[in-house]
């Protein structure tokens, strides 16, 4: 029965909080429990490196501009560094797919520990800005699964 209760507490801890620093094991698997736990209390999880993802607040709620990696020489390009290709924003974009009884949806970030002090700020005031999005940053490993809030993390 202690089966169906891990993870419960960390669901409304990330329903009150709105963002949580979590510390992981660093052989894995743990975190499908909660991500299950997190799915059995309505949220639909976005799961995403921190790595590469340049500037936090365009690359989530603004359309912006991807130039890829330049892998030799181009033909009849106009530009010597390539293209400009424009993603829209990829919170929007989840958030409006949605189904209508979610509680919302939890942006999980593996490999936080690269994120700044400032993108940690900006990712802790992301669910102010937006209530039905929540956010889990893999901040550490440790021996066993544990959370905080992003605010008292951050200090």
């Amino acid at each position: 029965m202690a089966l169906l209760v891990i993870g419960n507490g960390f669901a409304q801890d990330l329903a009150t909080q709105g963002a949580l620093a979590v510390w992981v094991p660093p052989e894995g698997g743990h975190e499908g429990r909660y991500q299950r736990r997190l799915k059995g209390a309505g949220y639909r999880t976005l799961p995403m490196t921190a790595r590469g993802m340049g500037d936090l607040e365009a690359f989530l709620t603004r359309f912006h501009g991807v130039r890829p990696p330049h892998l030799g020489k181009a033909l009849a390009q106009p530009a010597a560094v390539g293209d400009v290709y424009y993603f829209p924003p990829l919170l929007d974009n989840a958030l409006a797919a949605l189904p209508p009884q979610a509680q919302g949806l939890v942006l999980w970030l593996i490999e936080g520990k690269v994120l700044s002090q400032q993108e940690l700020r900006y990712l802790s005031l992301l669910p102010t800005l937006n209530p039905r999005c929540k956010v889990v940053v893999e901040v550490a490993s440790d021996r066993e699964f544990r959370w905080q809030s992003l605010q008292t993390f951050l200090g």
